[in-house]
């Protein structure tokens, strides 16, 4: 059984930051993706942030300059550093894990979300 797990989430004023994390357990072999979104109910959902197993980075245009993603393998935790944030980060931020495990690929596997609200 993989799991995946965010926390870190919470209200903060605009301008100030918040670093959220995405923990992986189970019976993981890798990690070889991991990707943040965000979505709030009945809109689509946005990328934020994405990372390879070599560390090679991706950003939505929204959130570039902005935001950090970065991970510790060894750990299987990954983290979204925000700062600058504006009202409109506001969200549900989800993390998803492309994982293999020692029974073999198990493909995209999401987490339950962590609340991002930033007041003005």
């Amino acid at each position: 059984q993989v799991q995946v797990v965010e926390s870190g989430g919470g209200l903060v004023q605009a301008g100030g930051s918040l670093r959220l994390s995405c923990g992986v357990s189970g019976s993981v072999l890798s990690v070889d993706a991991l990707t943040w979104y965000r979505q709030a109910p009945g809109n689509r959902r946005e990328l934020v942030a994405s990372i390879g197993k070599g560390g090679r980075s991706n950003y939505g245009d929204a959130v570039k300059g902005r935001f950090t993603i970065s991970g510790d393998n060894a750990k299987n935790t990954w983290y979204l550093q925000m700062d600058n944030l504006e009202p409109e980060d506001t969200d549900v931020y989800y993390c998803d894990a492309e994982v293999t495990a020692i029974g073999g690929y198990l493909g995209v596997i999401w987490g339950q979300g962590t609340q991002v609200t930033v007041s003005a």
